[in-house]
């Protein structure tokens, strides 16, 4: 019998299906395990290679798989699917795995430890807290505009809506009345638990040596900066900045052909957390530029003079990810590069 070098893995809550090749790629073994049996199997198995898609429980089993001597690699499902033959089912996308994991040049996901799932974990929840939020402010502005009542959008003229359900005066049936305080009251519930969330990724950022260098760059805080840590992979596997924007989806769309160079918007191709806070505290970077002014002659200052707004903010996003490459993988502080001119 063949030796097998690799084993493709589709994963399922129950059901396992498994493609065992050798290293010519040739199939060995083709299995269908219950989780019981393929853990099981997988302890008692000589070490090997084992590919994964990078979905849920993924990184999970990779963990798993350390344990038990094997090498794992995860996979984006997207380098998966063009080596999908024919009809899709959980054979043929396990022998995709084992197809696109054999490619010399492919790209792995790294495997995250639990701490920093457990920090996922919490960047989820404070952003289900933040949607449900605002799905119930929006409903409540909804409600009081069906009784002739306008506020305007966002969570900074709550107490506006807070004062039309309790003015005794407002013609407001006392049904609805009822009901716009139970939302209000939802709405103070769930902004509690955020200042909770809060407190704890202000402690997490405290605690961390990088994510304290990180708060050095003007724009990244200590929720931005503990989603670098958390969701980043470790910066060795980029060779410069620029690979780390582009895996961040900070750079224009490339849709070039015949030797004609076509850029289009941002790619939005990599890790949208990060993508996001970095934008936003660019964003912020920018207003205040714009209100406080900076040095004539710098980078920033040309370009709020030419260029839109939000396109500068995307551009200092993408000058921001190529600094926190630099001084993660050299494990300085941030260093204003006026100041270094001067």
């Amino acid at each position: 019998m063949e030796t097998v070098t690799i084993i493709g893995v589709d994963l399922a809550k129950n059901s396992f299906q498994l493609h065992g090749a050798s290293t010519d790629g040739s199939v060995v073994f083709r299995k269908k395990l219950t989780r019981p049996q393929f853990r099981q199997f997988m302890a008692d198995h000589p070490p090997c290679i084992v590919a994964m898609e990078a979905c849920g429980s993924a990184h999970y089993w990779a963990r798993q798989m350390v344990r038990f001597g094997h090498q794992p690699r995860l996979l984006s499902p997207g380098y998966v699917k063009p080596f999908v033959k024919r009809h899709k089912n959980d054979a043929a996308d396990a022998e995709a795995i084992v197809e696109a994991a054999h490619r010399p040049t492919m790209r792995f996901v790294e495997p995250k430890t639990e701490g920093q799932q457990s920090r996922t974990i919490v960047f989820r929840t404070r952003e289900q807290l933040v949607n449900q939020r605002t799905e119930l402010v929006n409903a409540l502005r909804a409600y009081l505009y069906e009784l002739g009542y306008v506020v305007p959008q966002g969570i900074g003229h709550l107490r506006r809506l807070a004062e039309i359900v309790e003015d005794e005066n407002t013609e407001l049936p006392d049904l609805v009345r009822e009901i716009c305080r139970d939302l209000l009251n939802r709405i103070a519930g769930m902004t509690a638990r955020l200042e909770t969330l809060k407190k704890t990724i202000d402690a997490l950022s405290r605690e961390a040596e990088t994510s304290h260098r990180l708060q050095t760059m003007p724009g990244v805080g200590p929720i931005a900066a503990l989603a670098i840590e958390t969701f980043a992979p470790p910066m060795e596997t980029f060779k410069r900045g620029r690979d780390f924007a582009a895996w961040l989806g900070l750079v224009p769309l490339q849709k070039s052909t015949g030797g004609k160079q076509r850029l289009g918007k941002i790619s939005k191709m990599g890790q949208r957390d990060i993508r996001r806070l970095l934008i936003l505290g660019a964003m912020a970077v920018v207003r205040w530029a714009s209100q406080k002014g900076v040095p004539e002659g710098s980078w920033l200052a040309r370009m709020i003079a030419k260029k839109p707004r939000m396109l500068v903010a995307i551009a200092l996003a993408n000058k921001m990810a190529r600094g926190i490459w630099a001084m993660m993988t050299k494990c300085e502080n941030y260093r204003n590069p006026v100041m270094v001119a001067a």
